[in-house]
């Protein structure tokens, strides 16, 4: 499995998960597992559309590979640790949502250097 099918496949994962989040959050769980879902749907669609980018040369290679699994790890941590507590009452681990949160934005600040960098 090359590492753009591993991202496709997080990514399909996640939209999947953020909109069952967000229907168990509008009918029995509340704000914070529909915010949890969004969070997942919204990174869904930006690391298939960074994966495509990627490949077609439009973001330097390393870069934008490890910006990618920095948003893709932020992003899950972050949706983990709210879907917890809005479903469990209980936290994935002390501060995850915010590690996640710092690495989604590592992320997407790495992508915009990646960007940048591009040899196109």
């Amino acid at each position: 499995m090359t590492a753009a099918q591993l991202l496709l496949a997080i990514a399909a994962l996640y939209g999947a998960a953020g909109v069952a989040l967000m229907a168990a959050g509008t009918h029995a769980a509340g704000a914070t597992a529909t915010t949890a879902g969004q969070m997942l749907l919204f990174h869904a669609a930006a690391l298939i559309a960074g994966t495509a980018a990627r490949k077609a040369g439009l973001l330097r290679d390393g870069a934008a590979r490890l910006a990618l699994a920095a948003m893709a790890l932020g992003v899950g941590l972050f949706a983990a640790d709210l879907a917890l507590r809005a479903t469990a009452g209980a936290r994935l681990f002390p501060m995850a949502a915010p590690l996640g949160g710092g690495l989604t934005i590592a992320g997407w600040l790495g992508l915009a250097g990646a960007a940048l960098a591009a040899r196109r």
